[in-house]
């Protein structure tokens, strides 16, 4: 192996000498014969024979050396401003590949880095921090989706176990296979959200865009909910603006709306209140849905629409993180707006803004 190396050096030398005795060769030839010609035109000098010879001796040994001197500085050069920073950079790129992205390189000092390794290292260097993000992101993704998935089926099996018991009342048998249908679609739930937000992410959804009226699909989306809000005796307070139309995606909108009044009548206690508020501005139309419920901290709002980032870190809540990211992607898809406002304790209120279409306008009319 060293052998080979050595041997590739050396070729690599000589191919560099030939360059530059073929270079140094012609220009000091024709410096030599313009310098002879112009004597020889000038003064009238007549060169004899010997002198010719002794000239071109000594044109070729200054070739000779010139060539080599080059050859050497030339070394010299690829040695500390080619190979040095080329083998520091190879040196980060094989901890890259062996899993560290941790790895950095460090900015190369004066002439050398100016010729453009520097701006190489800095790329390198922004692309190991947005490898690293994502490992961190991937790891955070399989430990939450290992909880999320170890909790319903350690429920459902041990609800599964107690249900083989001969001596259980028909009461018992009820609630136990309750909690198994509970916790196997909050299973089906979490499965469907992954797989939804997958596609998303990797545009497998296309919105198939269509005019219709927002308001009356707030309604629908809200009605769903009738029974959780009457359960835990919610107030709902609505305030939607009528003929406001939009041209968007619906099934991917209603899967907005689905998880912000989800997310609100969950987090509100009994005798709270929810509000949506659907209004017109511009050419667009601002949804907001309020709650009087728990909140959410500065801290937990920087991450809110991160995937299966949880405020309860217990995971107390029922819920995966998922709705929130999902609504996210949905809104970026569909060319809209989310933000937050919202105060421990005091609730939250999420505002989606979407381009609007004219009441008047009618899609596909001559």
């Amino acid at each position: 192996m060293n052998t080979e190396k050595h041997g590739k050096r050396l070729l690599a030398a000589l191919r560099h000498y030939a360059v530059f005795f073929l270079l140094i060769a012609f220009v000091i030839s024709c410096c030599m014969l313009l310098f002879l010609h112009t004597m020889q035109a000038s003064a009238g000098i007549t060169f004899t024979e010997k002198g010719i010879r002794t000239a071109a001796i000594l044109t070729m040994g200054n070739v000779l050396f010139l060539s080599f001197l080059c050859t050497v500085i030339d070394a010299v050069r690829r040695k500390f401003m080619v190979e040095r920073p080329v083998r520091r950079i190879i040196r980060g790129a094989e901890k890259i590949m062996r899993g560290d992205f941790s790895a950095r390189i460090e900015p190369l000092p004066g002439i050398v880095g100016e010729d453009g390794f520097n701006v190489i290292i800095d790329c390198f260097n922004r692309m190991a921090e947005e490898l690293s993000g994502v490992e961190t992101l991937r790891t955070d993704f399989i430990a939450n989706v290992s909880h999320e998935l170890k909790t319903p089926l350690a429920v459902v099996q041990n609800y599964g176990v107690l249900l083989q018991s001969p001596d259980l009342t028909e009461a018992q048998r009820m609630e136990y296979a309750k909690a198994i249908a509970q916790q196997s679609r909050r299973l089906a739930d979490l499965i469907t959200n992954i797989l939804k937000l997958n596609r998303l992410e990797n545009q497998q959804i296309y919105p198939a865009a269509k005019r219709y009226n927002l308001g009356e699909q707030l309604a629908a989306c809200l009605l769903n909910f009738e029974s959780t809000w009457e359960q835990k005796n919610i107030g709902i307070e609505t305030d939607i603006e009528e003929e406001v139309f939009v041209e968007s995606d619906d099934e991917l909108l209603s899967l907005v709306w689905n998880n912000l009044f989800s997310n609100a009548l969950k987090f509100t206690e009994s005798g709270g209140t929810v509000s949506v508020t659907l209004k017109t501005k511009g050419d667009f139309a601002s949804v907001r849905v309020s709650d009087t419920g728990c909140g959410i901290p500065p801290e937990v709002g920087k991450h809110i629409f991160e995937k299966f980032y949880q405020g309860d870190t217990s995971h107390a809540a029922q819920g995966n993180g998922l709705g929130l990211a999902l609504v996210k992607r949905v809104v970026d898809i569909v060319g809209g707006d989310i933000s937050v406002e919202s105060e421990a304790g005091k609730g939250s209120t999420f505002t989606v803004k979407i381009r609007r279409t004219a009441s008047g306008e009618i899609q596909g009319d001559s």
